[in-house]
């Protein structure tokens, strides 16, 4: 996935799509971390350059980070109402 969207960063990791960020910089730096996301700039060389190692690399195991599981609404409810 091209994007230069943060939803979109968050998306591709939690369905194991390899993702190139067309930014310098994110705001999702898990998505980084776990390596499932790149940022490329937005420089087009170096956008195809790392777009074709993607697409040559073999797949890995989608890595997700901690708390990625689903649940944040249950525990957001538990901080406000822990009776």
């Amino acid at each position: 996935m091209l994007t230069d969207s943060g939803g979109i960063q968050e998306e591709t990791t939690i369905l194991g799509v390899p993702c190139l960020t067309l930014r310098e910089n994110t705001e999702r730096p898990a998505t980084i971390e776990t390596g499932t996301n790149r940022l490329a700039g937005t420089d087009p060389d170096r956008v195809l350059e790392l777009a074709l190692r993607v697409l040559d690399a073999p797949t890995t195991p989608a890595a997700v980070p901690e708390l990625w599981d689903g649940k944040a609404a249950s525990r957001i409810f538990d901080v406000l109402d822990p009776a």
